[in-house]
């Protein structure tokens, strides 16, 4: 029995094999779909934000 996964775009249910060119997705359509909403930021991962370079640090001279 192989297993099958819900495409996290619409929900169709997609067979998890090598052979699945798009897994978890079932076509490319809802693949760019996804990465749409991710570049548009309407997607995120939660948890405490990235430092941020301080620009001044890296501009005393330090040979970095």
């Amino acid at each position: 029995m192989s297993l099958t996964v819900n495409c996290p775009t619409c929900e169709t249910q997609v067979e998890w094999k090598e052979t699945s060119e798009f897994r978890p997705f079932c076509s490319e359509r809802c693949k760019l779909i996804d990465l749409g909403e991710w570049a548009n930021e309407e997607k995120s991962i939660p948890g405490e934000p990235a430092p941020v370079a301080n620009d001044d640090y890296i501009n005393e001279g330090d040979g970095f």
